[in-house]
């Protein structure tokens, strides 16, 4: 029998962070715009959030991947044996 241990790929890693970044994005650009009263500068700190969680997030994803603290390792088993 061989462990194989489960990691997300760094596309996952990507659809992961661009997702969650679309949501926390529009979040912020909502609150920014409640706060000036100002669509546009509502869009640019949006903007400039967006793009710069989005890297710091990536990041800290691939280094999380390298941790193996609170991974599940599945044992493969092989049939007739």
């Amino acid at each position: 029998m061989s462990e194989e241990q489960l990691s997300d790929s760094r596309l996952r890693s990507v659809l992961k962070g661009l997702t969650w970044r679309c949501v926390a994005t529009l979040t912020t650009i909502l609150i920014a715009w409640l706060i000036f009263g100002d669509v546009r500068r509502a869009l640019q700190v949006g903007g400039i959030e967006f793009f710069t969680k989005f890297f710091v997030y990536y990041l800290h994803e691939r280094a999380w991947a390298r941790v193996p603290l609170g991974t599940v390792r599945k044992m493969a088993s092989k049939r007739g044996e």
